[in-house]
């Protein structure tokens, strides 16, 4: 049976079904915005996540309200600062670095528009999907916040893209964040972005889980280490693929004209 904490009054429901976790941002009134409450339960979904064998891949998606994500919620963050706090000291993971450790493929279903926090969480991601006709944009400089958590986007976006997003917080078409590479697929109706998401997420659930954990951890490799220390660190995280059960499973189920039976050893 999936798990499930789909409460209509969460900031943040989850569901766990055939391997694919499924984490939607609950918050259509305020556009999806991030508060602290769900910057938190987020950083424990993904921890949770990463503890459980069961889950092979995460589909990111968002209540439909025609944003994805509109950023930080900058409502509750003045009404906090007004009380003498700090937000981003609330919360255990502002910029969800743990989000972008993460070991599981994780496929995000652009519902609409993101700005600013929702651009993070897709930077976040290994696949994107996203609707034709919706605007990306890292508005951070119209509100004097800023913007730290974007340098991996310079492995995603040509530099000077990147600039004039950041220096001028404009929007800019989701079609050209697929012409330059950070969107994968762009979908014309909500729906069908999630359809695409899902089916993404299980075709990459029914490969040999070893072998995909260390695909991604080889790309933050290579990223993190450049050429010659990114392979040889890919080398490294192979060396138990080439050495498991699934090695010899795949080439045999191909051979017997079956689906593999992976078993993760």
């Amino acid at each position: 049976m999936p798990a499930r904490n789909d409460e209509a009054n969460e900031a943040v429901l989850f569901t766990l079904d055939d391997g694919i976790a499924h984490v939607t941002l609950n918050r259509p009134d305020c556009r999806n915005a991030i508060s602290v409450e769900t910057a938190n339960t987020l950083t424990a979904l993904w921890s949770r996540i990463e503890a459980d064998p069961h889950t092979l891949a995460v589909v990111l998606d968002a209540a439909d309200c025609g944003v994805f994500c509109a950023g930080m919620d900058l409502k509750e963050m003045a009404a906090i600062r007004t009380k003498g706090d700090d937000p981003l000291a609330l919360m255990h993971d502002p910029f969800q670095q743990r989000l972008q450790t993460l070991s599981k493929p994780v496929v995000c279903a652009l519902v609409g528009h993101f700005t600013g926090a929702g651009m993070l969480l897709a930077m976040g991601a290994d696949v994107r999907i996203a609707m034709r006709g919706t605007t990306a944009a890292i508005s951070e400089v119209r509100f004097g916040r800023g913007t730290s958590w974007a340098v991996p986007l310079l492995w995603m976006l040509p530099q000077p893209v990147l600039s004039e997003m950041m220096l001028t917080g404009d929007p800019v078409p989701v079609e050209d964040l697929e012409r330059y590479g950070f969107v994968n697929h762009l979908e014309d109706r909500v729906e069908d972005v999630r359809d695409r998401a899902f089916a993404t997420a299980r075709r990459i659930a029914r490969n040999a889980p070893l072998s995909v954990r260390a695909a991604k951890a080889s790309l933050v490799a290579g990223m993190d280490l450049g050429r010659v220390a990114g392979l040889a660190r890919a080398a490294e995280l192979h060396r138990d693929v080439y050495a498991s059960d699934d090695a010899s499973e795949g080439p045999r189920a191909f051979s017997e004209g079956r689906a593999p039976r992976w078993t993760g050893r």
